[in-house]
């Protein structure tokens, strides 16, 4: 459950979801894809535990040890074990490999069923602290990480599904680390986005089975995060075969990759296709003897399109834990389910790091001037969305980071929503109505574009038809072309899309690099999907990833946020406020400034629930 606190980050497209907003950004769970978040959530799982030593790097010349884990102070001694979370998602997956599927969800199943080297600490996330990692040390010039393991960690049991061998007991090993990042950094791997954040690790060296080395080409502000979060991957389920790995065979092994195996808190238990993934409580986890056993038995996602069955679902009793639109959260929760006193249900809203966006395809012409950009963004009233959709659960963004992050410069204001001085803009870029038609035009070109909308999306389907409505007010056809969700991420890892909806879910630290710098810009996949390209942007990218300094990181942030803010290769929409409706019956629910720990909640006994 560590990544599930995550996104929630790194990764990626997790892209979220765009729809994990309480929603998946973009597909209606509590986690948002924006993540490459999925990515993020791999290298960037949270945990924590105020009364475990500091073992942040930033005292950790000499090797770190300690007998206690990450998080053991807030798992309640009184947790009776048993009982289920049932959780809904919006749209099936195509696969399970978490290495080579960007959506949030799968996202969210690996992190039930894995565990990293070390995660963050609940209370204090700038403080990393042990889980896999019985100890590390790191070298003075910040490019070496010595890891060693704790012994006895055991991956899942399982039946391979294409050869019937039935595989128990097996050990995770220092050389599954090894395999996990060869495998990331195989050119033919469909892992590009996870690439993207290995490309300056050198490798890991093997020291023996329980030690090995995490070697980086250079120095990296996010070397810590990146390293520590690192996963086994296990080799005897996607190399179960002679001869050298066959990155093709990894990428298409169809029967594998319905299957997640891995050695966290929870196992894979079957996937119903169209209906739901289930998963089990792994008696054998290594956390259990360190006091870290969750006590909740199984975790169940309900794949249930429509938002209305959804809510329907929730306030049935078939539902125990999903996000709230803000239609749902101001008006259809006023009901004897949410009743503080008698009803099943309680709500929580707080606030995340996810923002919602408009990204134009830059290699379409149409879109080449950042005036006509700009003037894009002043024909969106964002003050009348965030009011109306969103009943004020919110705030309007003006950039790519965190409001509450020192990166984020507060003295940007939005652009403001302005119709004549979008005109004007457009006029003075060669755009008028020269044939009377009310539509725009230029070099016999009209200024019409698509937009792709995610299907039954409950705030793109109320959003999109006020944009394009104030758009015809300028002279602009904005189309809207909706889309079920597989289709709608297919068409955006191809490129194959004027204009798009979607979200981002920062990490507890970003590195812009992924989303923003011109050598993602032209790969299949990458979460650059719209190809922005910035000579200066690169600069401070860079610039920034090799500042150590918090303070000098800053400064170089603000200055990214300000290009970005006057490029607008994005209209910047929305941070929404994190809105959920979660069962009654759950003790030691409490919210961390990264989230709610949700491994750490139990139910009592005579309020425990099978999976329906």
């Amino acid at each position: 459950m560590h990544k599930n606190l995550y996104l929630n980050v790194l990764l990626t497209l997790l892209l979220i979801v765009v729809v994990l907003l309480g929603i998946i950004l973009i597909n209606a769970v509590d986690r948002l894809r924006f993540e490459h978040e999925a990515t993020r959530q791999a290298l960037e799982k949270l945990r924590h535990n105020a009364f475990v030593p500091d073992v942040s790097t930033k005292q950790s010349n000499n090797a770190q040890k300690t007998e206690n884990v990450a998080n053991l102070e807030f798992f309640d001694p009184a947790a009776v074990p048993g009982g289920r979370i049932v959780r809904v998602i919006m749209a099936d997956t195509g696969n399970m490999n978490y290495l080579i599927n960007n959506e949030a969800s799968v996202a969210s199943f690996y992190g039930i069923c894995n565990s990293t080297l070390a995660v963050r600490n609940y209370a204090k996330p700038e403080l990393f602290q042990p889980l896999m990692a019985e100890s590390w040390n790191v070298s003075t010039d910040k490019l070496v990480f010595t890891v060693k393991l704790r012994r006895g960690i055991l991956w899942h049991d399982f039946t391979d599904p294409v050869t019937g061998k039935v595989w128990q007991d097996r050990e995770v090993t220092a050389h599954d680390f090894k395999f996990y990042l060869d495998v990331i950094q195989n050119p033919e791997t469909n892992c590009a986005p996870l690439r993207t954040f290995m490309q300056d690790i050198e490798g890991i060296e093997v020291i023996d089975d329980y030690q090995f080395k995490i070697i980086w080409k250079r120095r990296y502000f996010l070397s810590e995060s990146i390293s520590l979060g690192l996963s086994p991957l296990p080799r005897h389920l996607y190399h179960a075969y002679e001869g050298p790995f066959d990155a093709l065979k990894f990428n298409d092994d169809h029967r594998r990759n319905r299957l997640i195996v891995g050695c966290g808190p929870y196992r894979f238990l079957r996937w119903d296709k169209d209906s739901r993934v289930i998963f089990t409580r792994w008696e054998k986890y290594f956390g259990n003897n360190l006091g870290i056993r969750p006590a909740i038995e199984n975790i169940c996602y309900e794949i249930i399109k429509m938002p209305n069955t959804q809510f329907q679902a929730l306030t049935s009793g078939r539902i125990d834990w999903m996000g709230l639109s803000p239609e749902q959260w101001q008006s259809r929760t006023n009901i004897p389910a949410f009743d503080p006193e008698k009803g099943f249900l309680k709500k929580m809203r707080y606030q995340n790091r996810n923002y919602f966006y408009m990204g134009y395809n830059l290699t379409n012409p149409l879109f080449a001037d950042k005036n006509v950009r700009v003037a894009l963004t002043h024909l969106v009233d964002r003050e009348r969305i965030l009011k109306d959709i969103y009943y004020g659960l919110g705030a309007i963004v003006s950039g790519p980071f965190y409001l509450e992050s020192p990166y984020n410069d507060r003295d940007i204001s939005p652009w403001p929503y302005d119709i004549p001085k979008a005109v004007k803009m457009l006029n003075d870029a060669g755009w008028r109505d020269s044939d009377g038609d009310g539509i725009l035009d230029k070099d016999g070109r009209k200024f019409e574009f698509t937009i792709m909308e995610v299907a039954n999306h409950p705030i793109q389907t109320r959003m999109l038809p006020i944009i394009k409505e104030d758009m015809a007010k300028a002279g602009i056809d904005m189309k809207i072309q909706s889309f079920e969700w597989s289709v709608y991420i297919q068409r955006l890892e191809q490129k194959n899309f004027e204009v798009c909806t979607l979200g981002w879910s920062g990490s507890y630290e970003s590195d812009p690099y992924q989303i923003w710098h011109s050598s993602q810009a032209d790969i299949p996949g990458s979460s650059n999907h719209i190809g922005f390209k910035n000579p200066e942007a690169d600069r401070l990218i860079e610039a920034m990833r090799v500042e150590f300094d918090f303070e000098k990181r800053v400064k170089i942030a603000r200055q990214l946020h300000k290009l970005l803010h006057e490029e607008q290769p994005y209209t910047f929409l929305f941070a929404p406020d994190s809105l959920l409706a979660i069962a009654r019956r759950y003790q030691n629910v409490h919210k961390f400034p990264l989230g709610i720990a949700d491994d750490i909640i139990w139910t009592p006994r005579n309020r425990q629930l099978a999976i329906p």
